[in-house]
């Protein structure tokens, strides 16, 4: 299994953004994540610098998130939605997107959910709980 390091996700989006602006994406996953790249023009300043991108620390304070891990995570839901795993993730998600209206507003409520999951799981020492994450997608897309 292939373990990206911090610099090697960072490299990726940044090399991503360069080659979007030069409509050069060819790799199916590059298109995906170029896709969620234009969807967060707030973060294309530090994309467009790889150096500093490879440089900055992301504490979130002042309300500062980590791009890269909220691009990460856009992935991460759209490759568990199209191989359903963990099974039942898709149908969740597009009820959940369905509801909001919104595949990227749904993304964002279900990386709550995924963040939840991981949590528990470095807590507890157990494996993450992908029912216990589907269920609480599940109950974001059938609450008022």
């Amino acid at each position: 299994m292939y373990s990206p390091s911090q610099d090697d996700v960072r490299r990726f989006f940044c090399q991503v953004y360069a080659k979007q602006q030069a409509r050069s994406l060819i790799d199916p996953l590059e298109v995906l994540a170029g896709e969620w790249v234009a969807e967060h023009p707030e973060y294309h300043a530090v994309l467009a610098n790889e150096a500093s991108a490879l440089a900055q620390q992301f504490t979130g304070e002042n309300g500062q998130n980590n791009p890269f891990l909220h691009l990460s995570m856009h992935l991460s839901i759209s490759e568990q939605c199209s191989i359903d795993q963990p099974r039942g993730i898709r149908q969740a998600v597009e009820l959940l997107a369905s509801k909001r209206s919104s595949v990227h507003e749904a993304h964002h409520e279900v990386m709550e959910c995924l963040g939840t999951m991981l949590w528990e799981s470095q807590r507890s020492g157990r494996p993450p709980d992908g029912q216990a994450y589907i269920d609480a997608v599940q109950r974001r897309a059938t609450r008022d």
